[in-house]
């Protein structure tokens, strides 16, 4: 449905923004050592747009359902505060996100790329995948990227929200946080 302008009409109203990890954030890659100890890759352009978004006051959430020590740091190095990994059953965990913090689902984008994430994507407002999604998940997503996951999907979509909303990304660079880590 990349319909332009229903599009940024429903992105307009967008106050959270959670993604998964796998497949999202990154490429899908699982990279492991010989002690089974699990790294990540994830992309830098990626991570500025988060960063946009906290400085827009539009919170950043993570759902994944592994849990990885590289996620916890990259999670802190961007000042994510809504972590939630080894979670099975995500749309719980987006259920109480809305509650605590007063939002309907209408005011949620969720980015997912497979199967388990479906459960949340035909719940939020905004429901969105990167380019290489399965299939199943982009018949349900009203924004699919141009980037696959992990090579700057999440930027995309932080940048269709913030603009959408008429932030200038170059104007909120300059502004502090609005969104600390850990509140």
């Amino acid at each position: 449905m990349n319909n332009n302008i229903e599009l940024k009409s429903i992105a307009k109203k967008i106050k959270l923004v959670a993604l998964d990890v796998d497949g999202v954030m990154t490429n899908n890659t699982l990279i492991f050592d010989e002690n089974g100890v699990e790294y990540k890759v994830f992309n830098g352009k990626d991570g500025q747009g988060i960063e946009l978004l906290l400085r827009a006051g539009i919170i950043p959430a993570i759902i994944s359902k592994r849990n990885n020590g590289t996620l916890v740091h990259r999670a802190k190095v961007l000042g994510i505060a809504e972590l939630h990994m080894g979670q099975r059953h995500k749309i719980e965990v987006m259920n109480e996100l809305l509650e605590k913090y007063g939002l309907s689902h209408e005011e949620a984008a969720f980015m997912g790329d497979d199967l388990p994430d479906i459960c949340v994507l035909e719940k939020v407002g905004l429901p969105c995948c990167p380019l290489d999604a399965v299939d199943e998940v982009k018949a349900v997503s009203k924004f699919i990227s141009t980037r696959n996951g992990g090579e700057g999907a999440v930027r995309e979509l932080c940048e269709l929200i913030l603009k959408s909303q008429s932030f200038d990304l170059r104007e909120l660079l300059e502004r502090p946080v609005k969104i600390k880590c850990g509140t």
